[in-house]
């Protein structure tokens, strides 16, 4: 399980989403010159997603016999890590809108895109292995 490269983007994918749990991606500064930190689990949509995606990268971990299911997931879970980007700038726009805040996107807010990026190479490498083990399957 752990001697493919997959697994230890899906690994990685899982660490870097526990990780975007407890930091805030979004920090506004308000007009009165407070600051304060858009909390993931004070927006409960954007808290499901955050939750969602290293949840199921582990999950897709432990279902490396079942390659195109896996694969399929990796996928589910690429759509989920675009998902929270709109879902956050949805929470922004709002804020925005509604309090004149100015906002400032932090370092952590590039951890979906990360992700996004680790849950697509991850899927070439799950393909990948499939192709191979069809071609041995024929020979």
């Amino acid at each position: 399980m752990l001697q493919r490269i997959q697994t230890l983007y899906l690994l990685a994918v899982v660490v870097l989403g526990v990780l975007l749990c407890f930091y805030p991606p979004v920090q506004y500064v308000y007009p009165d010159l407070t600051t304060a930190e858009l909390t993931i689990f004070s927006k409960w949509p954007l808290a499901v997603i955050t939750l969602a995606i290293p949840l199921i990268a582990a999950i897709d971990i432990f279902l490396f016999n079942k390659r195109i299911l896996q694969a399929r997931i990796n996928l589910v879970n690429a759509f989920l890590c675009l998902g929270w980007y709109a879902i956050c700038f949805t929470y922004v726009w709002f804020e925005k809108m509604n309090t004149n805040a100015d906002w400032y996107v932090t370092l952590w807010a590039a951890i979906p895109l990360i992700c996004l990026v680790l849950s697509m190479m991850a899927v070439r490498r799950i393909l990948r292995d499939e192709a191979l083990e069809i071609g041995r399957a024929h020979v």
